[in-house]
């Protein structure tokens, strides 16, 4: 199944285990309606990559709620283990959005980020509007870290662009620069 048939589409809902705030708690997807979602999967915690992803995410976590974010890290492993994880890694203490455990892996299933045959998720990026709509959806390698700046940078162009209805970003876009109307040039700042 190609999973970026979920662009456009409702994003699968879940209620799962979250270690957030130094305890256990449950987050559901539909409790965080009205603000936009970030999903970062990634394979496992005690990984080289990781760490270096939910770093950048931690740093700039206060400029995504800013903006009406919501961010959330998934992977296969226990709450148990995202708190060792916390507790034993000063870029991990970091942070402070809920990290879902997903040891059924039916979240990743669900999201197609599973590898089967390891148990593990690639890395995806999940951006949910706040109607709980899928607006972009990246998928990548393990080997491969992101750019939480890049992430940033598609979430201002989604918010953008359902503000600004009729109006689409060219490459590379970010805030103040011009912007696009189908069938014309580019139009000016907005």
């Amino acid at each position: 199944m190609n999973m970026t048939t979920l662009v456009g589409k409702p994003a699968p809902e879940f209620t799962t285990e979250a270690f957030v705030n130094g305890k256990s708690t449950k987050v559901s997807l539909k409790a965080l309606r009205g603000k936009w979602v970030i999903l970062a999967f990634y394979p496992a915690d005690f990984t080289f990559i990781c760490p270096t992803e939910l770093g950048e995410l931690a740093d700039m976590y206060d400029s995504f709620k800013k903006m009406n974010v919501e961010v959330l890290s998934v992977s296969t492993d226990t709450v148990f283990v995202h708190k060792a994880w916390h507790d034993n890694s000063p870029t991990i203490k970091k942070i402070r959005f809920p990290m879902l455990a997903d040891p059924t892996r039916k979240l990743c299933s669900d999201y197609g980020t599973l590898i089967e045959h390891e148990g593990l998720s690639l890395r995806c990026t999940v951006i949910i509007d706040p109607k709980g709509v899928v607006r972009s959806y990246d998928i990548h390698d393990n080997s491969i870290g992101r750019t939480v700046h890049e992430i940033m940078r598609r979430l201002q162009a989604a918010q953008f662009v359902e503000k600004n209805q009729g109006l689409v970003c060219p490459a590379s876009w970010k805030p103040g620069q011009k912007t696009l109307k189908p069938g014309m040039d580019l139009v000016g700042k907005i």
